[in-house]
């Protein structure tokens, strides 16, 4: 539950979107990216993926990263 993916899109030093673990979906920060983030919220396949990739990326390397845990 304490371990949060998250995946930001940038351009030219300035966040459009992102994808959060905590909120389950993409949030655009600018015209592009909301339009963006309405069209990859569409589609479940995409957010299936985004989901998955905390455990597999996050909870499957968290060892790794801090041994102590």
């Amino acid at each position: 539950k304490d371990i949060q993916y998250i995946e930001s899109y940038c351009y030219d030093k300035l966040e459009y979107a992102r994808f959060d673990s905590n909120v389950g979906t993409f949030v655009g920060y600018t015209e592009y990216g909301v339009k963006n983030a309405e069209r990859w919220n569409k589609d479940p396949s995409i957010i299936a993926v985004k989901k998955a990739q905390r455990e597999t990326y996050c909870l499957n390397n968290i060892g790794n990263w801090y041994p102590n845990m």
